[in-house]
């Protein structure tokens, strides 16, 4: 199993779904996580099974899109854990629409958490990183970059998120840290669900439905995705940056 011992991480949008389980994995590899949602009670459950694993999670509340509170969150991470080397940009939120219903607060709120988000958030934790040679920064896209009805502000945002990581890649490498993006193709998750019961379609149909469109014949799991952040956050990744990764059962290939 790749191993995290001795380093620290922060993952956004920890509190349930992809980002619990990546702050898991982290720590099962040996990680002190700091697990960041938009309050610190929503984020107790995560620390409480990571701590009942024997692992080590601080939990942490803030609106990733308010600079003053992000800053206060990697501030704490470094003050409690000593430093910071993984940031995960996961924390996201959608407000789906077709174009000609979209409210400009359904657009700005959507770009506010993903491209506002994964900007500030990385530009606090490359300042800590730059002074230690090293880092490993790891931002959640999706394939939905690559286009999907009714989400021209999600699609736009995780498109955004894409060339972000690529920019980002390029300035940071110098300084011994690395930035990749990963495409989730459709996770059986909490947000997932409502949106199919959104529209209308029994959760177990909708995953289904998908899952028969795919090459291999299943949608995802958080852990599909927390895989790859492992493989992403290893210091043998080290000649992996710029890139994206889409882990989505083959969507992308067809």
């Amino acid at each position: 199993m790749t191993s995290l011992e001795g380093r620290v991480a922060l993952v956004t949008g920890a509190a349930r779904g992809i980002g619990t389980e990546i702050a898991r994995r982290y720590a099962r590899a040996g990680a002190r996580v700091g697990v960041l949602d938009l309050t610190e009670d929503l984020t107790r459950d995560t620390v409480a099974a990571i701590e009942k694993a024997g692992g080590q999670a601080l939990g942490l509340g803030a609106d990733v899109s308010d600079a003053a509170q992000v800053e206060e969150a990697v501030a704490r991470i470094v003050q409690e854990f000593g430093g910071l080397d993984i940031a995960v940009n996961n924390a996201g939120v959608t407000r789906d629409n077709l174009l000609f219903r979209m409210t400009g607060d359904d657009w700005d709120t959507v770009m506010n958490v993903h491209l506002r988000g994964t900007f500030l958030v990385t530009q606090a934790a490359q300042r800590i990183m730059v002074e230690r040679r090293y880092g490993r920064i790891i931002n959640i896209s999706s394939t939905s970059a690559l286009g999907n009805r009714g989400q021209a502000n999600y699609s736009a945002a995780k498109a955004g998120i894409q060339g972000f990581t690529r920019t980002t890649a390029i300035e940071l490498g110098p300084f011994g840290i690395t930035v990749n993006a990963i495409g989730p193709g459709y996770v059986d998750t909490e947000m997932t669900r409502a949106t199919a019961e959104r529209m209308g379609v029994a959760a177990e149909e909708r995953l289904a439905e998908i899952a028969a469109t795919l090459p291999v014949r299943r949608t995802g799991e958080p852990a599909d995705i927390a895989n790859a952040a492992l493989f992403l956050a290893a210091e043998e990744s080290g000649f992996v940056t710029g890139q994206v990764l889409y882990v989505d059962g083959g969507r992308s290939v067809r």
